[in-house]
């Protein structure tokens, strides 16, 4: 059975690693992140896997060369943080894009076969379509052809709404085909936060607790509960204030600031927060901030609080033994930041179909 050797760069907790780790013929055999605390959270759940701590510019054709011991690379996956990408000039990226430059660099020292490259929706749009036609200029100059296409997560049976522009590169003919949806319209339901979260106990600001609520009840469940305990783990409501608490609790299912008596509404802040999610459909995007009711629609609809780091790990999709490490707040950056696994699954089974024919 022929193996393809992946480097995993801006590795994140692993979520897109995730989906080639459970394909045989996929050997994830380096990674490179630069947080500490999350490559730390990379290494345990991919402990097979070289993680790289360090900036992307350090990482050298000689530490290359080091860390992978001769062998070679076939594919290499990730994407550079959005906030890396600014307006462009004319004819070149600027200093400030300068971590999807460092991503070229690599993929070029590499000369791997294929690559994966994953962003925000938003790129497409930077500096009225410049940026994104400069970037692949950019990859189509190291001799890759490409296709892309927005895929939304929760096509793909995960509990949110997450657009993500997903850019393969192939050296030669490039026959990726996209993956189609299995979820939506005509397919199978949505998987709502009552489907994804459901099981799991009631909370009050400020409360933990560490056994489920419920069993398994759907295929959802069955996938992220796999391998996990009798033992919850990182279920915990954040403590807010009474006020706040007042506020969680006024609002309706779905509703947001605008819905609250005057006497308590908040002065500041956007229509969407203070808000509560829908309690029978998926998720908004979730952010780092999935636990701030005062930064986006995120506060529980049944229990009317803050989202513990459970819940937010599975509105990503991600296993209940799937591990995270740090403050809470790094943890919450680990989970907001990630490619769901889900997704990384469906893409994975289609990039080994391009390699494969």
């Amino acid at each position: 059975m022929r193996k393809y050797n992946i480097i995993d760069l801006f590795a994140g907790v692993g979520g897109l690693s995730y989906g080639f780790s459970k394909i045989s013929q996929f050997n994830i055999i380096a990674a490179n992140e630069i947080e500490k605390d999350i490559s730390i959270a990379y290494k345990l759940n991919h402990p097979d896997v070289n993680m790289i701590n360090c900036d992307i510019n350090s990482l050298t054709e000689e530490v290359l060369e080091k860390t992978l011991d001769g062998k070679k690379v076939d594919i290499v996956i990730g994407g550079p943080p959005c906030q890396s990408f600014s307006t462009l000039g004319k004819r070149q990226l600027d200093d400030r894009a300068n971590l999807f430059m460092q991503y070229k660099r690599v993929l070029k020292i590499l000369q791997a076969k294929a690559f994966v490259f994953e962003n925000v929706v938003g790129i497409l749009s930077m500096d009225k379509g410049n940026l994104f036609k400069q970037m692949q200029y950019e990859f189509e100059e190291l001799g890759y052809k490409l296709q892309y296409k927005v895929l939304d997560a929760v096509n793909y049976g995960v509990p949110q709404h997450r657009e993500r522009v997903i850019l393969v590169g192939f050296k030669g003919e490039n026959n990726f085909i996209y993956p189609e949806p299995t979820h939506g319209e005509g397919l199978k339901p949505y998987i709502t936060l009552k489907d994804a979260i459901g099981d799991l106990p009631v909370l009050k600001s400020g409360e933990t607790k560490t056994t489920y609520a419920n069993g398994i009840t759907n295929e959802f469940l069955s996938f992220v509960r796999k391998k996990s305990t009798d033992v919850l783990e990182e279920h915990n409501a954040p403590k807010n204030g009474e006020h706040l608490v007042r506020i969680m609790e006024a609002l309706k299912d779905g509703q947001s600031k605008d819905d609250l008596p005057e006497k308590i509404r908040p002065k500041s802040g956007y229509g969407n927060t203070y808000a509560k999610l829908w309690w029978e459909k998926p998720s908004t995007t979730i952010t780092r901030n999935f636990a701030c009711p005062s930064s986006s629609r995120c506060i529980h609809p049944r229990d009317s609080r803050a989202m513990s780091i459970r819940e937010g790990a599975r509105l990503q999709s991600f296993p209940d033994d799937y591990k995270f490490y740090g403050s809470d707040g790094m943890k919450r950056l680990e989970i907001g930041n990630a490619v769901p696994p889900l997704l990384s699954m469906t893409i994975a089974k289609q990039m080994l179909n391009a390699l494969e024919n």
